[in-house]
């Protein structure tokens, strides 16, 4: 029975150390997977919440929740008052179709339980403790709790209520599930008390006048200082809040990634855990994480001619490429010369037989480059380089215009231009061949070293500015709030001026009557976001401002003002001082400072659920 009992006892010793080590391979996968994303490491580590953890990050769970967010936002569309009519315009509009009491709130309702779940299990995952110190997570469940009671009191008012607190916050639903969002408006938000400043001492400028031929120097000078020193001055002002921004971000997110790898290096040390392990080990996984990954394209098709094989090293050369290159600018300079010889002619006298032969020859051209290339690398191969899948899918689609061109009006002859038929004209067909020609000569870029600089400089200010575009979309708090104030005067504003239209055919020069701006109005969401881009662009943005002020109240101009302050003047300068960031901060690499390793060590002993003392 000793020996028995032994044996057990060795079993489950060994099967303890198992688990006990396939927890720490967990462990240091979740790490890595963390450092790799930039995540925070401070989440629990047991098997289960791993798994769970996992699940949560995963790319199913993650594009579900992008989807429900798009899909919540995207109901304003739908919801009363519906923007599903064919023109805004309310003289020619036919009622638009609602949905009937219960079709948006019910998947309004799954939305929410979906975004209940996100918050229970990003709750659990981070624990109590760091729950307490997370104010969006706060945030989070007051939104959607509120959500529910005010969807609850809709369905017992039969969808019949004037106002929906919750189409008011769901914008918060973007920002808590976007890091670089909440990052972007802390910045706004340190900018704000000097943008504010600023904005009085415009203000108090302005002093009352009478009509006064003097007056124009007042103007004059107003206008110049306004435009050329106290704009720039608050464009000066912006950046200067905003400056480190994206440096700062860059500095925490290296931390993150290397406190990732060390809290991998430790768990994966075992014994050795809270001793100083190998520096040269822990900056080999940071060297190592922090190159580009090198992308192994599959192996090229094997032919037992030599014929085949000399057509094979001939066709994969590089130079094939540049010779392609040469013939698309070939190709551009063919279609400048015919449309510069065309331009003083009309559409009805002009012979489009040398432009589609042109064009003709240059498609079959490609279609032969694509084939090569395809019997060089294989299908596989081919499809392994991102600049032949753009070439070859703009190429079928020259290929398949051309077919269209042939089937439509036949094969091209000289004084070449019948009648048209279906919905593109025998012009209009040849300049969208021009026109996707034009579009793949953009496959140079990736081989001239100062366009592919120029256009990945585009790309990160692109992804730089999905935080902004982002939080325009939660600026449609604007929208709603003017909708519910003043929609029903909305409707008494379009009925009253169409009787004066109708009944006194005078009307003042560039007033929103005479100038026919009915379609811009606050009767639906849609026609909100038309009606405020005027505004923010600046179009004749007096003219609504004027006209809503005379129909519905004066303190619609607080309105109209307010929300050009915050799209025309305070996010532009925000986007040009991006612009500058982001330029900035490409030459200020050098300056990113490394962790040390006493601060990777004393985070990782305050981690809230790892233990690296045994």
């Amino acid at each position: 029975h000793m020996v028995v009992g032994s044996l057990l006892l060795g079993e489950g010793e060994m099967s303890h150390k198992i688990q006990t080590v396939d927890l720490y391979l967990q462990q240091a996968i979740v790490f890595i997977e963390d450092a790799i994303q930039y995540r925070s490491i401070n989440h629990r580590v047991d098997p289960s919440s791993l798994r769970l953890y996992r699940w949560y990050y995963s790319r199913i769970w993650q594009w579900g929740l992008g989807l429900t967010i798009a899909l919540v936002l995207m109901l304003a569309f739908v919801e009363r008052p519906s923007s599903l009519s064919y023109t805004s315009d309310p003289r020619f509009r036919t009622p638009p179709w609602e949905p009937p009491c219960g079709l948006t709130e019910g998947i309004e309702i799954v939305c929410l339980i979906i975004f209940t779940i996100d918050f229970a299990t990003k709750s659990y995952l981070i624990g109590w403790e760091e729950f307490r110190k997370c104010l969006w997570l706060i945030f989070y469940i007051v939104v959607i709790s509120a959500s529910i009671i005010d969807w609850t009191l809709s369905l017992s008012m039969e969808c019949d209520e004037s106002l929906r607190v919750r189409r008011l916050i769901r914008p918060f639903f973007l920002l808590q599930n976007s890091s670089l969002m909440k990052k972007t408006l802390k910045c706004i938000k340190r900018t704000l008390p000097e943008i504010a400043s600023f904005v009085f001492l415009f203000t108090v400028m302005i002093p009352a006048y009478s009509i006064n031929r003097g007056y124009s120097i007042f103007f004059i000078l107003f206008s110049g200082f306004g435009t050329y020193f106290l704009m720039n001055l608050l464009t000066a002002i912006i950046y200067n809040q905003f400056r480190g921004y994206l440096l700062m971000s860059i500095q925490a997110s290296i931390l993150r990634r290397r406190l990732g790898i060390r809290a991998a290096f430790e768990v994966l040390s075992c014994e050795g855990r809270g001793k100083d392990g190998s520096h040269l080990e822990k900056h080999l996984l940071f060297d190592e994480l922090d190159k580009d990954p090198v992308k192994e394209h599959p192996p090229k098709p094997e032919y037992g001619s030599p014929i085949l094989q000399r057509l094979q090293t001939v066709f994969s050369h590089p130079y094939i490429t540049v010779v392609g290159n040469a013939v698309a600018l070939g190709n551009v300079m063919c279609i400048c010369t015919v449309l510069m010889l065309d331009s003083e002619k009309s559409v009805g006298i002009r012979d489009d037989y040398y432009m589609e032969v042109i064009n003709l020859f240059f498609t079959l051209y490609y279609l032969l480059e694509m084939s090569l290339k395809m019997f060089a690398f294989g299908c596989r191969g081919y499809l392994s380089y991102r600049n032949n899948i753009f070439d070859g899918l703009l190429t079928i689609c020259l290929l398949i215009v051309q077919i269209i061109i042939f089937a439509t009006y036949g094969f091209p002859h000289p004084k070449w231009n019948p009648a048209s038929y279906g919905l593109l004209s025998l012009w209009e067909m040849v300049r969208l061949v021009n026109m996707l020609i034009v579009f793949r000569f953009l496959r140079i870029i990736p081989d001239i070293k100062l366009m592919a600089l120029v256009a990945s400089t585009l790309v990160d200010l692109v992804k730089n500015l999905r935080a902004f575009a982002g939080i325009l979309v939660v600026s449609d708090i604007m929208k709603h709030c003017y909708m519910f104030c003043f929609s029903n005067r909305n409707v008494e504003v379009s009925n009253s001026s169409m009787e004066n239209v109708t009944i006194n055919f005078t009307m003042e020069c560039g007033s929103y009557e005479q100038l026919g701006y009915w379609p811009n109005n606050f009767d639906d969401f849609a026609s909100s976001l038309v009606l405020l881009y005027n505004v923010m662009v600046v179009n004749n943005w007096q003219v609504f401002m004027d006209a809503y002020s005379r129909y519905t109240t004066e303190w619609s101009k607080v309105y109209f003002v307010s929300w050009w302050l915050t799209s025309s003047v305070m996010w532009v300068n925000l986007f040009v001082a991006l612009i500058l960031e982001v330029s900035s901060t490409t030459s200020r690499h050098e300056h990113i400072q490394e962790p040390t390793e006493e601060e990777l060590l004393s985070q990782l002993h305050q981690h809230p659920h790892l233990n690296l003392t045994g």
